[in-house]
């Protein structure tokens, strides 16, 4: 008796821990491990869907989010060389080969990882974390991404409506390390933060670490903020209006400590000839970027235009440098498409089609830029381009582009004296600016492109 007693204690004893255990775990969301020992202290079921062509998974409360935004860019480019100077080759490439996984966790915490495979090379295009508040119009990021400098160079190649940007976005600086903070609304947008290195490539982190090493010197910051003013958005109606700038110190992620140079193809990534090109400029103490944006959409039609300049400071007893750009875009959707516009970015976003087959869009622009600084004695050449593109939207996903560009060089434009830009005293082409025979207005290299683009988004 005692021992069947003792055995129904025991059984009762283990009836109680293992349910009490039960109880707690359910009510602790069940604990289990991973592969690697960690504890996994939440599950959800997650629904996979495709989102405009994109993979999402969602969870069932909606607070959390991951997708993949992958991307592929097949681009060809002809060039009319037969009466230039220089010979420029055609070709084919793969201009962007993007694979991107982005997430927001417990609804405001977000993070992205964005790799270019392009050209059989890795660069890092986005790595950040960032909390955002959809409540009160804000948002906090650290990490690698684009400084808020032109509209056009934040602006996404998704929705770019040329192939290629305009001449003037070689000033602004793309991609750098840093912190920032925006905050928007219906009528405004302001942004601001501090910014370091560009650690886009083993190219650029290794000019870091080596100046890092062998001379201990710092990597340098920049300072830069940007404000809209939007005193029409409602009813597929826009205009934008906005400033920015920038305080920037040389980096060590430049090849050459306290240097500055700027540098830019023709706007086509096949043609690698550079005509355009300050050199190398030394004894660089800081350089400051001023910046405006006026813009502007009606239903099917859109207007933009941007200005930039840069004023290199430099250390006492050489000349500063200043150099500028500009565009100005108009583009129409044939049939009756719209363009939309994304107040927390201060951009334009994806169209809508008019018709169920996709929209037929038509665009020009013009472009300027101005390399030369006589007082400082630096000639990296000028031009001017002119852009007449068509694009075929087919769905949200897929697109056709098809662009045409002339360029019109001055004698300066000679790739830091690389490049022809006339004829001497003998007819014999000649680099040199200062042997160019022409007439004012008459040197430099001038040629016409065209180039195609396949593009899809998924």
């Amino acid at each position: 008796m005692k021992t069947i007693n003792r055995s129904l204690m025991t059984l009762l004893l283990l009836a109680l821990l293992l349910g009490g255990k039960t109880a707690s775990a359910q009510a602790n969301d069940t604990v289990r491990f991973d592969a690697y020992g960690q504890a996994v202290t939440s599950r959800m079921a997650a629904n996979p869907e495709y989102w405009s062509g994109f993979l999402v998974f969602e969870s069932k409360n909606k607070a959390t989010r991951t997708w993949f935004d992958l991307r592929v860019n097949f681009d060809g480019a002809h060039y009319f060389d037969q009466n230039t100077m220089n010979e420029l080759g055609s070709g084919l490439t793969i201009r962007r080969l993007r694979f991107a996984m982005k997430t927001i966790l417990y609804n405001h915490w977000t993070g992205e990882v964005d790799l270019d495979f392009a050209g059989g090379q890795l660069d890092v295009k986005d790595a950040f974390i960032g909390y955002k508040s959809i409540e009160h119009n804000y948002y906090f990021k650290a990490g690698y991404f684009k400084e808020p400098i032109s509209m056009e160079t934040t602006t996404t190649s998704r929705y770019q409506t040329f192939i290629e940007e305009p001449y003037m976005t070689m000033f602004a600086p793309a991609r750098q390390l840093g912190i920032n903070f925006s905050k928007w609304d219906t009528r405004y947008l302001v942004v601001g933060g501090i910014h370091f290195n560009d650690v886009e490539n083993m190219e650029v982190t290794t000019y870091s670490q080596d100046a890092n090493k062998d001379f201990g010197t710092d990597e340098g910051y920049s300072l830069t903020g940007k404000a809209v003013f939007r005193p029409i958005n409602k009813d597929n109606k826009l205009i934008h209006m906005g400033v920015s700038a920038s305080y920037r110190t040389p980096k060590t992620s430049w090849e050459f400590a306290n240097t500055y140079r700027i540098s830019s193809r023709d706007m086509t990534n096949i043609n690698r000839k550079k005509f355009l090109d300050s050199d190398d400029i030394p004894n660089v103490e800081s350089n400051v970027l001023l910046g405006g944006e006026l813009s502007a959409s009606y239903k099917n039609m859109k207007f933009s235009s941007e200005y930039l300049q840069t004023k290199v400071n430099r250390k006492d007893g050489f000349e500063s440098y200043t150099a500028n750009g500009a565009y100005a875009a108009v583009s129409y959707l044939v049939f009756g498409g719209m363009y939309h516009y994304n107040n927390e970015e201060g951009e334009f976003t994806r169209v809508s089609r008019g018709k169920e087959w996709g929209d037929i869009e038509i665009a020009l622009r013009y472009d300027y830029i101005n390399l030369n600084d006589t007082k400082a004695e630096i000639m990296g050449g000028s031009a001017n381009g002119y852009t007449a593109g068509i694009t075929y939207h087919a769905n949200p996903n897929v697109r056709c582009m098809l662009n045409y560009s002339y360029i019109d060089h001055d004698r300066y434009a000679s790739g830091k004296g690389k490049l022809f830009v006339g004829t001497d005293i003998d007819g014999e082409l000649t680099p040199d600016y200062t042997k160019v025979t022409e007439a004012a207005g008459k040197g430099g290299d001038d040629y016409g492109f065209i180039q195609a683009r396949v593009e899809i988004d998924f």
